[in-house]
């Protein structure tokens, strides 16, 4: 235990400073600045009442006011455990306001969902593990998502998206180590947190074999099912309505060039569950463009066909047997962070905490291309990330910049044929288990 710890000293620190800022930012900081009100995440409230439902056995309240929950159900089981804390303690989830200036409950949920957060910091490390990144430049790169990661979790307090990514990156290092398996059922835990990640599920799956795909398919749509049949069952009406029509404000939040197309609904609200599917639609295509890439590296001169065991690339320093070359796992994280973005590029409404996602992922294989390219990637997200906080509701002056801001970053992170010599140069083949075989 003493190692692994030592192995995680940069997250750990990185997240005992979020925690410490995030608690300060939210509570101490706006009363010391003159404000009577505490600055607080109001989206965690709704969620937070979702989930004691569940504590209390009641699945049909999951989705019925005021949750105001669109999700899928995971949303409100991974804070369950909080929230029969708070139960259990007789804390009161009145929304804070003039009438609830400093909510004591807080103090309890605040640190909890902070914390849960902070999945995806141990994550992107085990990542650049795997992938030789220099500790001290690992180390930047925990300080650098803990800086980013403020505005998902302290801010607007949805940590169903940073356990998602988090689960996402744990799911790709499982795959990445031939363990298909455990992947598949990583990824169904994330998408059932937030279903965002489906995004970058085309992207997994281009890269096993035909006869392997059914199982890992299977394995990451169990927990869904299992947690939404539940749902419906308890509540068909609510269910249905809140996960197929997505309904979101573009008044309240941020229009962007495609609001117009989006259907409207009552309350001056649009339907963005058809928008949704059109990026996975384009997330399917970009998957079947990286196979076609990677079958022709299989079957260029020099290697043994589609048949072959090994990629083209190298080992990363930490390689066992049949793990993926570094050069392939930077390769697949940058893809999966292109296509974490389309949500940002293609949502008919967005809100300032959608471009962390891709923002995340991406400063992983910024951080294997030397200092100079995570200084830059960590440069532009910190910028990002506070511009998405600016009120406008103007496309061209909020949404057109961040969308720039985002191809910027994809660009900076950009493998392609900048990747150190060290991982370039092959010196490992993966094992059948883990080729894109068949």
């Amino acid at each position: 235990m003493r190692g692994r710890l030592k192995r995680r000293v940069f997250p750990l620190i990185s997240a005992a400073g979020l925690l410490l800022v995030g608690m300060y930012t939210t509570t101490w900081g706006p009363a010391m600045l003159g404000a009577k009100e505490w600055a607080l995440p109001y989206d965690i409230w709704g969620t937070l009442v979702a989930a004691t439902r569940l504590a209390h056995g009641n699945a049909g309240g999951l989705y019925t006011s005021p949750t105001g929950l669109v999700s899928l159900p995971g949303a409100a089981v991974i804070l369950v455990p909080i929230a029969a804390v708070i139960s259990a303690a007789g804390l009161s989830l009145r929304i804070p306001g003039p009438d609830n200036l400093h909510p004591p409950v807080w103090l309890v949920a605040g640190p909890y969902q902070i914390a849960l957060c902070c999945l995806t910091l141990f994550a992107a490390d085990a990542l650049a593990e795997q992938l030789g990144v220099p500790r001290w430049r690992r180390a930047l790169l925990s300080a650098a998502s803990a800086g980013i990661l403020w505005n998902v979790s302290a801010r607007w307090g949805h940590p169903e998206d940073a356990v998602a990514v988090g689960l996402l990156l744990y799911a790709i290092l499982a795959q990445s180590r031939s363990r298909n398996a455990v992947a598949g059922w990583l990824a169904g835990a994330a998408i059932c947190v937030q279903p965002l990640v489906l995004l970058a599920l085309p992207v997994m799956l281009a890269l096993m074999p035909w006869r392997r795909m059914p199982g890992f398919a299977v394995r990451a749509a169990v927990p869904t099912a299992a947690l939404l049949g539940a749902a419906a069952l308890a509540n068909w009406h609510a269910t249905y309505t809140a996960v197929t029509s997505q309904p979101d404000s573009p008044v309240i939040n941020h229009p962007t060039l495609w609001t117009s197309l989006a259907p409207h609904m009552s309350g001056g609200n649009v339907a963005a569950g058809p928008a949704r599917l059109a990026t996975i639609i384009l997330a399917c295509c970009c998957a079947l463009v990286i196979r076609r890439r990677w079958l022709a590296q299989l079957n260029a001169p020099g290697t043994s066909g589609p048949r072959a065991s090994g990629w083209p690339g190298a080992g990363g320093a930490v390689a066992g047997e049949g793990w993926w070359p570094a050069a392939v796992l930077a390769d697949v994280l940058w893809w999966a962070a292109l296509t974490l973005a389309l949500r940002s590029f293609f949502e008919p409404v967005m809100v300032s905490y959608y471009p962390w996602p891709p923002m995340a992922v991406a400063l992983i294989p910024a951080a294997v291309l030397g200092w100079t390219r995570l200084v830059s990637a960590g440069l532009v997200a910190g910028g990002l990330t506070a511009a998405a906080q600016g009120p406008s509701h103007d496309v061209w002056i909020w949404w057109a910049p961040l969308v720039a801001g985002l191809a910027v970053l994809l660009a900076l992170a950009s493998p392609g044929r900048l990747l150190p010599p060290s991982i370039r140069q092959p010196r490992r083949r993966i094992a059948e288990s883990g080729a894109l075989t068949e």
